[in-house]
């Protein structure tokens, strides 16, 4: 698929098409993996940076769910929008305009798990928090500072589910991925951490040697992780 600008964010659907948030486009574009490679079209936005429903500005997580609807990221607006399926307008599900009053601080991920809990990185707070239909619960990162601690971040970009259960966050000014573990017991949820400075998939790269580039994890079905970068001049 052709794009004309950088991809932020990539997603791949149930149908093999392929999404890419256009940052400084504004704009989400999709194309079929298995038709004509060049051909896409747009999916969210129309390339003008605004706040209306139709409109995005720097967006970039994106995620679709089993029924085709598409969440976005959308970063220069601090909320997180909702295009359901085959609709160019949105719904804010997130941040400035939403229905639970929360502020997100130009958040860059979200990722929607099997019991509809939503899960975003509000990358300038520096943490991790999931929405829920009755209010909002801070993860990761909740002491509203960055740092280099297990449970502190700095600049978070992106995140993803194992099929475990485990989060990993592309801690990106501090040039690691970091691995969260939620350990379910029958009476309570404990959850722990662990830092991946260093990531082994084909091969082990060093992350703060290119803490200058934003860093996007991907995991695949098959546990391993993989890293995207995106250089920035």
């Amino acid at each position: 698929m052709y794009v004309a600008d950088v991809c932020a964010g990539l997603f791949i659907d149930n149908n093999n098409t392929l999404y890419c948030s256009q940052w400084t486009n504004n704009v989400i574009v999709k194309g079929s993996l298995d038709k004509d490679a060049n051909a896409s079209m747009i999916a969210a936005g129309n390339g003008t940076a605004g706040s209306a429903s139709n409109l995005l500005s720097s967006p970039i997580g994106i995620f679709v769910d089993i029924n085709f609807n598409l969440y976005v990221a959308d970063a220069g607006n601090n909320r997180i929008q909702l295009f359901q399926f085959g609709q160019l307008n949105a719904i804010t599900v997130a941040g400035d305009g939403a229905s639970i009053n929360f502020a997100l601080d130009y958040p860059t991920g979200v990722v929607l798990d099997a019991d509809n809990y939503l899960f975003i990185v509000d990358q300038n707070n520096n943490r991790i928090v999931r929405w829920e239909s009755n209010g909002v619960r801070c993860l990761f990162g909740c002491l509203h500072q960055s740092g280099l601690g297990s449970d502190e971040l700095r600049l978070p970009w992106s995140l993803a589910f194992d099929s475990y259960g485990n989060l990993f966050v592309t801690d990106w000014r501090n040039g690691r991925i970091q691995k969260f573990s939620f350990m379910n017991n029958s009476c309570i949820t404990t959850i722990t951490t662990t830092t991946r400075s260093r990531v082994t998939f084909e091969t082990t790269i060093n992350l703060n040697l290119v803490s200058s580039s934003i860093v996007t994890s991907v995991l695949s079905s098959m546990g391993k992780v993989h890293i995207v970068f995106i250089h920035i001049s």
